[in-house]
């Protein structure tokens, strides 16, 4: 076994815990160890709540100090660029030109929570049917924050939860997906030398069903923030209870191009969205709908585009599509393709599997009852279909278990501001595909897509008590 690997250890109340269990993470393209990362055990997950308690309870942390913070964070973030990209592309099999680009917006995420950190502000309310009395409200820390991340955008999504977290006054404990735990460990760091106090920011890494489990069974913990799989999700808020929840889970994201779109234009950005990190993005283009009479036009120009990604290793600046998290992914959007293909779906381009690297693929003549059609696919493959009238359209974007955002190329302006009241979903970006976020806007979706809104001023309404205070002056 080689030895010039990373050894990382855990972050628990302001100091670094070895463990003699250790999860070994990959570089995803040559497969080659990349770090052994430290494991909690029980007794470190309790240690880490009671110093997260601890710090929540005697460890001030006022307003001016969390905009310090977040906001020197931010800047060590930007000078430590080429070293976090490099990491997401290696344990994470992101291509190098979008890990730096997942870097940018991670510092441009610190900063919006830091500004945000100085307008959490109560409110006077007015006081009819309250005569003699003085109302207003004022916003508190909510508690112990528990945030399990995934592994398709290991800072970005990290920063969102904490973030927000350390801006509205809460400490926070970080479960990141183990397989690309390192850059959450390196982001520790980062905070540490930001002077984010002790408590306030701990790393357990461990499997959902120990440390997870743990995390959530324990009621010191005042609220979970979740980015994941609609099953794991429904399982965490049976647990809690009454305890609150952020849940951004699955989509099989839409796009409608119809027929009076810049066809070519829309095609051009589908191929690149349905693509990116793999498609393991939870609003990867996966479901196209196209006007009939511009459906010949929209797949010739999908299938050229697609046809020019360079698939490969992330390390390379020509890269447009790494490999996926691992070979068992691969194998299943395989296996779900072949079975697309077995009931009459037809394969564009794509549908090869090279160890865990899955080619881009485009389908046609896809129904619903497939798993291409109906699961999250998580991977480099998207369906196109037909559509005669826009009412069929949104029907078939709508008739899905999921809801988080969906895109339409239109250049009627009527029908673009009718179509948010129409699409059951939590986000509709007009003229673009689903893919678009921008990280200061309100991110979340309905139905089995989660609850909740991230972006960091609408997540820390959801990390703050509101507390009315009545003020009798007539005694």
């Amino acid at each position: 076994m080689q030895s010039n690997f990373l050894k990382e250890r855990l972050f628990i109340g302001g100091k670094w815990i070895e463990t003699e269990e250790t999860h070994q993470v990959y570089n995803k393209y040559t497969g080659e160890l990349y770090a052994e990362i430290a494991l909690a055990d029980e007794e470190i997950v309790d240690r880490a709540i009671e110093k997260a308690v601890h710090a929540h309870k005697q460890i001030d942390f006022p307003v001016e100090q969390r905009y310090e913070v977040l906001m020197r964070a931010a800047e060590l973030l930007q000078q430590n660029q080429e070293s976090f990209a490099e990491t997401i592309a290696i344990e994470g099999g992101k291509p190098i030109t979008d890990a730096k680009v997942e870097v940018s917006r991670s510092v441009s995420t610190l900063q919006i929570a830091a500004m945000e950190a100085k307008k959490l502000v109560g409110e006077i309310i007015p006081n009819y049917n309250a005569a003699g009395r003085f109302l207003y409200t004022v916003k508190k820390p909510v508690g112990v924050v528990a945030a399990i991340t995934p592994f398709n955008f290991p800072l970005n999504l990290v920063v969102h939860k904490v973030g927000p977290a350390l801006a509205a006054g809460n400490p926070i404990i970080i479960k990141p997906a183990s397989d690309t735990a390192t850059t959450t460990v390196k982001l520790c760091a980062l905070l540490e030398e930001a002077g984010v106090p002790s408590g306030y920011v701990q790393c357990v890494v461990g499997s959902g069903r120990t440390v997870g489990e743990q995390l959530l069974n324990d009621e010191r913990i005042a609220h979970y923030t979740f980015t994941g799989s609609p099953a794991v999700g429904k399982h965490i808020q049976q647990t809690i209870g009454l305890r609150k929840a952020t849940l951004e889970l699955g989509s099989n994201s839409a796009t409608i191009v119809h027929h009076d779109a810049d066809v070519a234009k829309a095609a051009t950005k589908v191929a690149k969205m349905a693509n990116v990190n793999a498609g393991q993005v939870c609003i990867s283009v996966q479901r196209v709908f196209v006007h009939e009479t511009v459906k010949e036009a929209f797949l010739e120009t999908l299938i050229n585009e697609v046809s020019r990604l360079k698939v490969g290793n992330p390390l390379d600046s020509e890269t447009n599509v790494g490999p996926m998290i691992s070979e068992k992914e691969a194998i299943r959007i395989e296996q779900w393709v072949e079975e697309a293909v077995a009931d009459g779906a037809i394969v564009q381009i794509g549908g090869k599997r090279a160890g865990n690297i899955f080619y881009p693929t485009v389908l046609t003549n896809v129904k619903k009852g497939m798993k291409v059609v109906d699961e999250e696919a998580f991977a480099p493959v998207v369906s196109v279909s037909p559509y005669e009238t826009i009412e069929e359209a949104i029907g078939l974007v709508n008739d899905s278990k999921y809801g988080l955002q969906a895109g339409i190329y239109t250049s009627d302006l009527n029908l673009s501001y009718q179509i948010p009241y129409l699409l059951d979903v939590g986000g509709v970006i007009v003229n673009d595909t689903s893919s678009f976020r921008a990280d200061q806007m309100p991110y979340g979706g309905v139905k089995e897509s989660g609850n909740g809104k991230e972006g960091p001023a609408y997540a820390i309404q959801e990390l703050v008590e509101t507390v009315t205070v009545v003020v009798n002056l007539e005694e």
